[in-house]
């Protein structure tokens, strides 16, 4: 899969879920985690962070939402209960994004959902645990930009294998050869 993803918090209120997100992200192979004006205490997150994502997973603290910072082309994605969210299945993921989720009580701030490039919601009838909530974001991701088999139009495993890709011989081996045709082209006076 092309690309890369970060996932963070704004706010928190319960250490462990950051944890749980955290180690979540580990795992679905986050390049990068997040906090935005929010203290995390790696102790008490840690007890649900079992990897200890902070010590292999570049992380990083924002104060505030001044201080928030994002690499170069990284597209921001809020995750929120909103009347106006995309619903997350009909979401289609940048290849480079960070996603954003609320504490739980409070959800993501109005400044924050400003500053994001889409803000989608998970269609459920509720609100979800937030490490819960982030797993899905995730995978619904891996599941989407991912190459897997098609599904199978009845119940159970794929029927068919995962295609193998397609590359094109390189650009510059394709020029090159036009150059030469165009160059015997001219020769025979054509």
């Amino acid at each position: 899969m092309k690309g890369y993803f970060g996932i963070g918090v704004e706010g928190i209120s319960k250490p462990m879920n950051v944890g749980t997100l955290f180690r979540t992200a580990h795992a679905f192979g986050a390049g990068f985690v997040f906090t935005l004006r929010a203290r995390y205490d790696r102790r008490r997150g840690g007890l649900a962070d079992t990897s200890d994502t902070p010590g292999s997973v570049p992380t990083f603290h924002f104060a505030e939402l001044d201080d928030f910072r994002l690499p170069v082309g990284c597209r921001l994605v809020g995750i929120e209960i909103s009347d106006d969210a995309i619903e997350l299945p009909s979401f289609r993921h940048p290849r480079q994004a960070a996603y954003i989720l609320g504490a739980e009580r409070e959800g993501l701030s109005k400044d924050v959902q400003a500053l994001c490039d889409w803000v989608v919601r998970i269609p459920t009838r509720f609100s979800v645990n937030l490490g819960i909530a982030g797993a899905l974001v995730m995978y619904d991701r891996v599941q989407s930009l991912g190459r897997f088999a098609p599904r199978p139009v009845a119940a159970g495993a794929p029927t068919e294998p995962v295609p193998l890709p397609v590359f094109g011989e390189p650009i510059y081996k394709r020029k090159h050869r036009n150059r030469l045709k165009s160059v015997e082209k001219q020769r025979l006076g054509g």
